[in-house]
């Protein structure tokens, strides 16, 4: 079994080529932006500083420096065709520039009193005569920064527009692949629920696998959109700074990597108690889910029993528990997240402290204050990714947690959805001494054998729990039975597909299902190859034209979920529409016509012996009368056929078939 991690792994390679173009365009983003700090390390040092580095007297005015009648320019400008005369320095004393002619053999401590600059250093000292230049005379040797302090501000603002561009660039691109990823993982656990078989979702509530879908998934997209965004961002960020770092200076950057084992430990400890947390989390919120679709499918028998606050108090403890938790989770993130980074933080700037304040005692060592700012700068940068990194655990966490969820859903074994087309059959269906049980050991079906021939309307009859149903979940390979076998036109109905049996089936619920759309759309399920036509016979075949006739939109009037705006004998109609719409070679009628009124099953009743021509059917039936003329009868008790014959044989035997008829025709005399 793959890992979680391959598995997102893999599905992010399904949109590697934008990824690619997406971490291209950081890389660029990245490089522009750490460019900064060197920027102003040049600015600082070669040009706002520079003013103190070493001037010559010389006869050249290009880039030269006018002061007391002689023409000055600093060494870093001079040209091999430039007369050097004497050598000269500007040094800053406190807020003051003194002007010295000569040579100045050591720098250090500088102090300047009554036209003397004394310099000290250690033991060393120095006196020079000097000048105090004037404002004017100070701008006039800034001069030739400007133009070039002027490019390098120009040529920064450039790199912080391609960096937004490039910024900007990366996050669209990384968050469309993103979400083309959470679309596709939708798209496959959707998938998966139309392949899973019923057996699955009889141990599973709906609102548990509906929060798969939209709960965890959004939670795994906010990994790709958020979490691994993040990360990409920060280790590039991260990458880039350490080399910036190793290139100002190397025994720095390699304090500074001490951050990075740090950081893993820290992430393994944090993720040994957040993977705990956030699995009962996930599993508290399918919880609640679940809860909430169970109360809202059911408010009617809720609030008829008066089970209101007996429910709050279920779904209460549920939400307790989440919120237990999810403190849990905010006390274990509160506590690392944010302090960490500061700890660590802290950490790097003493030892930057200590670093740079030994290396300012070290006579010999020159530490400019374009180093400092570039150093400064970086590790205050260095902090920025490895925060987002650290506040984006919780979220991995959650999304892995999720994924695991996800991921346990489509692996469970589904069946393929086969497009194999076999032509329409017959109908002549055999049950050869069927066995077979919900639970292992616990058989409601037993030695059931019988043959339906084409054209044949069978019965099934039978009180609650005899096996009715069971037979027909056998027959539509809802589940597959565990001894015997059945057959559709001498085929073993295992050996063909469930698409390619159920396509010529139809079937007739108790309860029919309707979804959001129209009459029209509901008994078409929009395939492609049932006209409009086709609908509307069908419809008015079962007689439904005559229910539907004084809707305002006819056969298009709208149907919201489950169809409750309609009655039972409308939504049981255009079920009947939507079976007969198929045309089966095989129909099922579950109970058809046991939540109709009189007037309307005898609208159904006058279209079932045209409807059945031609078709093997099925009829469970709850009312004896509706299948007088059925051509056999199988009655059904704790899953064996104790009788079996059309309706006069049965009645002639007396037997347990007779009973209930009789029964049935006295509960319908004392209700009339």
């Amino acid at each position: 079994m793959k890992t979680t991690g391959k598995r997102l792994f893999q599905y992010a390679l399904n949109f590697k080529n934008i990824i690619i173009i997406a971490l291209a365009m950081l890389t660029v983003s990245v490089a522009a932006d750490l460019a900064g700090p060197f920027i102003a390390k040049r600015l600082i040092d070669q040009h706002i500083l520079g003013v103190e580095s070493t001037w010559y007297q010389t006869e050249a005015e290009k880039d030269a420096v006018p002061y007391k009648g002689n023409f000055y320019k600093r060494e870093a400008y001079i040209e091999p065709s430039d007369t050097k005369i004497e050598e000269v320095r500007i040094l800053q004393v406190d807020r003051q520039f003194v002007f010295v002619e000569g040579k100045v053999d050591f720098d250090g401590e500088r102090s300047f009193k009554d036209g003397v600059l004394t310099i000290k250093s250690g033991e060393n000292t120095a006196s020079y005569d000097g000048v105090i230049l004037k404002k004017e005379e100070l701008l006039n040797f800034y001069q030739p920064e400007i133009p070039k302090i002027i490019w390098l501000l120009a040529f920064y603002f450039g790199l912080l527009v391609v960096a937004s561009f490039f910024q900007y660039g990366q996050r669209f691109f990384l968050q469309k692949s993103a979400n083309r990823i959470i679309q596709k993982m939708r798209e496959d656990v959707f998938g998966q629920i139309q392949k899973l078989p019923i057996k699955y979702f009889d141990n599973l509530p709906a609102g548990k696998v509906v929060a798969r879908i939209t709960n965890d998934t959004e939670a795994i997209r906010e990994l790709y959109v958020t979490v691994l965004s993040t990360f990409f961002t920060s280790i590039i960020y991260i990458t880039g700074i350490y080399i910036a770092l190793f290139i100002l200076n190397a025994k720095l950057a390699a304090i500074c990597l001490l951050l990075i084992p740090i950081l893993v430990v820290w992430t393994l400890v944090y993720r040994k108690y957040a993977s705990k947390y956030n699995r009962v989390i996930r599993a508290r919120n399918s919880d609640i889910n679940g809860t909430v679709n169970e109360s809202i499918q059911g408010m009617n028998i809720i609030q008829a029993f008066n089970r209101e606050k007996e429910t709050r108090a279920e779904f209460e403890k549920l939400n307790n528990e989440h919120f237990t938790f999810q403190n849990k989770l905010l006390n274990l993130n509160s506590l690392t997240s944010h302090n960490l980074v500061n700890v660590l933080r802290n950490i790097v700037f003493v030892a930057f402290i200590w670093y740079f304040g030994g290396e300012a005692l070290n006579p010999s060592a020159v530490i400019s204050l374009g180093m400092l700012y570039a150093f400064v700068d970086y590790i205050n940068r260095l902090f920025n990714p490895i925060q987002g990194i650290v506040n984006q655990l919780a979220n991995l966490e959650q999304a892995l947690v999720a994924a695991d969820r996800v991921f346990e859903l489509l692996n469970e074994d589904g069946i393929d959805v086969s497009e194999e087309m076999i032509p329409r059959y017959k109908g002549n269906v055999k049950f050869d001494h069927v066995y077979f049980g919900y639970k292992e050991g616990e058989d409601v079906l037993k030695d059931i054998h019988f043959e339906a021939k084409h054209g044949e309307t069978v019965a099934l009859v039978g009180h609650t729990g005899s096996g009715k149903s069971s037979i027909i979940n056998l027959l539509f390979r809802f589940y597959d039975c565990h001894k015997g076998s059945i057959s559709v036109d001498g085929m073993d109905i295992k050996d063909l597909s469930h698409q390619t049996l159920r396509k010529h089936m139809g079937i007739v619920l108790q309860d029919p299902f309707l979804f959001t759309g129209t009459i029209a759309s509901n008994v078409s399920l929009d395939d492609p190859s049932i006209s409009r036509e086709k609908v509307e016979k069908a419809l008015k075949d079962v007689g439904a034209d005559k229910v539907f006739k004084n809707l305002e939109k006819g056969f298009d009037e709208p149907v919201i979920e489950k169809g409750s705006t309609l009655s039972s004998g409308q939504r049981q109609l255009i079920s009947f529409a939507r079976a007969l719409a198929f045309d089966p070679a095989i129909l099922i009628l579950d109970e058809a016509t046991s939540s109709i009124d009189t007037e309307t099953e005898l609208i159904i009743q006058e279209a079932m012996d045209v409807l059945k021509k031609g078709r093997t059917t099925f009829v469970i039936a709850h009312r004896l009368s509706t299948i007088r003329n059925a051509d056999q009868i199988l009655v059904l008790d704790r899953g064996n056929i104790v009788e079996r014959g059309t309706h006069d044989e049965l009645m002639e035997q007396g037997g347990k078939y007779y009973q209930m008829y009789q029964l049935q025709q006295g509960e319908n005399s004392l209700a009339g």
